[in-house]
């Protein structure tokens, strides 16, 4: 008898812990948060989201920071990325480089949009922050490996 690896035992070894965000509708000129980081650092592995309802179409200039919970200040995971009018089943990552673009594709994210190493953050907070208040829905999904005893990331 031979026993199969299941699909999210695969994801686990390879990418971590994964953590789902229900869609939600954008924040309206605002930076809303996403994903929080607690009890230490983490490796951020993959962070992807998926437009669920089409994006209205007025230039929205859009970016992923990340908001320390202890002194500091934001700092951009991305540069921005004009989201406007992109359809259901649009994908959007970070390639872990802070001065290049969200990166985004149709259906499907090829190698280079994506973090090619983890992405280390402390305790805080992934905000997405839209500089328009424009109609749509994302659903975000991030994988993670904790680097500190005690660390994990929650959906906000």
């Amino acid at each position: 008898m031979s026993t199969l690896i299941q699909g999210d035992q695969v994801r686990a070894l390879l990418r971590g812990i994964k953590v789902s965000r229900a869609t939600a509708a954008l924040p309206q000129t605002a930076a809303g948060a996403l994903f929080t980081v607690s009890g230490g650092k983490v490796l951020i592995t993959g962070l992807v989201g998926e437009v669920t309802t089409v994006i209205q179409t007025q230039a929205d200039n859009t970016k992923l920071t990340f908001d320390p919970a202890d002194a500091g200040a934001t700092q951009d995971l991305c540069a921005v990325l004009d989201i406007t009018a992109d359809a259901v089943g649009t994908m959007y990552s970070v390639t872990g480089t802070p001065g290049t673009a969200m990166q985004d594709a149709l259906n499907f994210l090829p190698s280079n949009k994506v973090p090619a190493q983890p992405i280390v953050l402390k305790p805080g907070s992934i905000l997405l922050d839209c500089a328009a208040s424009n109609t749509g829905s994302v659903k975000w999904e991030l994988t993670y490996i904790p680097l500190d005893n005690g660390a994990s990331v929650a959906a906000v």
